[in-house]
């Protein structure tokens, strides 16, 4: 666990108004509900670009990425990691992904699904949550977002830059 991983500590009653929040994208909610807690992994598809879209980094710049995040803003919004920390991905406001143009990031939005895990419980090594959703759905600012990247770019060229690590 680094120590950008805040998704553990949302309490019962904040985890239960973050599931309704990701479940009113749903096209059946209760039947999402119901896969959640039958799905021995504890993830669930739902649809992107109604409520959030999703940018995609690579994890060599989104956990950069994450670290500029946290210091701007005191909670941003949702980030998941998929399977073997390959991806992370970033909740942004809808409509995001269509006018998003970066090279080795890609978007979820409409008409795109994505893997959710539900908030608050360890998926057992699959898609887990770095920062879960709160109650307020709070998403990343898809500006700010931009900034972030930028800079973790920035200090990950620099650092690629140094000779023989001197």
């Amino acid at each position: 666990m680094t120590g950008t991983e805040t998704g553990t500590g949302a309490g019962a009653g904040e985890a239960r108004t973050a599931v309704e929040w990701l479940v009113s994208v749903a096209p059946d909610p209760d039947a999402c509900r119901w896969e959640w807690e039958r799905n021995p992994h504890g993830v669930a598809l739902l649809p992107a670009g109604r409520r959030w879209d999703v940018l995609i980094l690579p994890a060599e710049l989104g956990y950069p990425t994450l670290d500029v995040l946290t210091r701007l803003v005191d909670r941003p919004g949702p980030v998941l990691a998929d399977f073997g920390d390959a991806r992370m991905g970033f909740f942004v406001p809808p409509g995001t992904a269509t006018r998003w143009l970066g090279t080795g990031v890609r978007g979820a939005g409409a008409g795109t699904w994505i893997v959710v895990p539900y908030p608050g419980r360890a998926t057992g090594g699959g898609v887990r949550w770095l920062v879960a959703p709160d109650a307020a759905g709070t998403l990343t600012d898809a500006s700010l977002l931009e900034l972030a990247m930028h800079e973790a770019a920035g200090r990950l060229a620099g650092e690629e830059r140094e000779p023989g690590g001197a």
